[in-house]
């Protein structure tokens, strides 16, 4: 054979392995990387091409699938009461992806997760009908807090304190994922992505702002568990006003008439006084506090139910001052309304915090069980005793102090109201909270944090009681009444 040929020959056979290797790599080691690419229209094809499986709310789906007038994406995804539920079911768009429990369970939602397939789907490669997600949600519960925050900026949750459930997650100004979920929706994606109410963040947990006076809860179980004071009505060490150490800063009250110099605790939450929890927060020291505050859930990085909330923030590295200030929730103390529901709902619980969770099982299309969800495991954060003492507290605050619009008739409600700085030199609308529990006669209990971001209330009329206490009232009179 011809010495060029033979050369030229070996060279195509090369370039011939060449390409069989890079064939067989691109089959085997890269097929499901390509498969997965976002760019994958492929992807997009198939995964729209039948119905989606459902998000199911009180035994009634939220979500539907409706089919497409030409193109190549068969359905695309709908919800009923878009807007009431966004909170919680997220969006599937064709173009966007999805997010919350839609993006968390897409797989099941689609049809492609290995448990939802026999054995003859397995050896065909059929696509199986998507499974369905149950949620704990409680339409009621929902539906209250949502027609009550009505056109604020704020967010609430409900809780059950013993089972970790949650039943109302509800974030306003909110939007219809119906409007992104199809191919030619850019127009209303780029208007919701550019309002500057951010109609699309879930404030429930994903916003966490100063919680103000709410948090000087976990301040007093912190005093209490540590043996600071013995009880909620033993007097504390407290002068009125208070300078902050190392500053010529006065921390003073926003009633100054109210009896706050040398207060108990159950008179300091009824009053709110800064004094008491400021100085409070020095004696025992960041750490002390930062303990307790990181047992209720703070400066959790992994805080997943299953949606990941955001961190909620008890900082360190302060000064005394500035530790005075976190024992108010303000400086950089900031929480959820998640979390603050949580610090209720433990406090309800006798100190057990129970992991909050919003699943309660998947199913597939048939309604068989694949898997199912429990209370994700719970945690003593204080005694019972301690527990005890600041349910009365906060029982103290509903009946004869500040948080008088949350009572309920017929059940026990106990809450801790608080107005927490927004700006510089607090140049900016205050943030109204209220967090809360309320017992009914039938033993049945809920726990609710509500934060409202700004409303159309006159600045002086911006309080926890005035804004957000009703809020939360409506949602646990719907929890205590399904």
């Amino acid at each position: 054979m011809n010495k060029t040929i033979r050369r030229a020959s070996v060279f195509a056979l090369l370039l011939v392995l060449a390409l069989l290797v890079r064939a067989t790599w691109v089959q085997f080691h890269d097929s499901k990387a390509l498969a997965d690419d976002k760019h994958n229209r492929r992807k997009a094809i198939e995964q729209y091409a039948n119905p989606l499986g459902d998000i199911i709310v009180g035994g009634e789906a939220v979500t539907g699938s409706a089919r497409t007038k030409g193109g190549d994406l068969a359905y695309k995804r709908t919800y009923k009461n878009g807007a009431l539920y966004a909170p919680v079911t997220g969006y599937s768009s064709q173009v966007y992806g999805a997010t919350q429990l839609e993006g968390i369970y897409q797989d099941l939602l689609d049809g492609t997760d290995s448990r939802l397939r026999n054995p003859l789907d397995t050896l065909t490669g059929k696509r199986a009908e998507g499974g369905d997600v149950v949620t704990t949600i409680d339409p009621a519960v929902q539906k209250a807090g949502y027609k009550a925050l009505g056109d604020t900026k704020g967010a609430a949750v409900a809780l059950d304190p013993k089972s970790g459930e949650i039943l109302g997650m509800v974030s306003t100004p909110s939007y219809d994922p119906s409007r992104i979920s199809g191919s030619t929706d850019s127009a209303q994606w780029r208007e919701l992505t550019s309002d500057k109410e951010k109609p699309m963040v879930n404030r429930a947990m994903r916003q966490p702002l100063p919680p103000g006076s709410t948090f000087k809860l976990v301040v007093a179980a912190a005093a209490l568990e540590d043996g600071l004071y013995s009880s909620v009505d033993a007097r504390t060490d407290s002068p009125n006003p208070y300078t902050l150490p190392g500053t010529a800063t006065v921390l003073r009250n926003e009633n100054a008439s109210a009896p706050c110099e040398n207060a108990t605790i159950r008179t300091g939450l009824r009053y709110s006084c800064n004094n008491v929890f400021a100085k409070m927060a020095v004696d025992l020291g960041q750490d002390k506090v930062a303990a307790m505050a990181e047992k209720m859930g703070f400066n959790t990085d992994k805080l997943d139910v299953p949606v990941r909330a955001a961190k909620s923030v008890y900082p360190a590295g302060m000064d005394k001052a500035q530790t005075g200030l976190s024992g108010i929730g303000q400086f950089d103390v900031t929480a959820t309304p998640l979390q603050m529901s949580m610090v209720s709902a433990a406090i309800a619980n006798g100190g057990e915090l129970v992991r909050p969770h919003m699943v309660s099982q998947i199913t597939d299309a048939d309604g068989n069980t694949l898997e199912k969800y429990g209370d994700g495991g719970s945690r003593r954060v204080m005694s019972e005793s301690v527990a005890e003492g600041l349910r009365s507290a906060m029982r103290t605050v509903v009946e004869k102090g500040t948080g008088s619009n949350a009572r309920i008739d017929g059940a026990t409600v106990g809450g801790k109201t608080g107005t927490a700085q927004h700006g510089e030199n607090n140049s900016k609308t205050p943030y109204a909270w209220f967090t809360s529990y309320a017992e009914g006669d039938d033993g049945r209990e809920v726990a609710v944090a509500v934060m409202i971001e700004s409303s159309s209330a006159a600045r002086d009329e911006v309080s926890g009681n005035g804004l957000a206490a009703p809020i939360a009232k409506a949602m646990m009179k719907a929890a205590l009444t399904r």
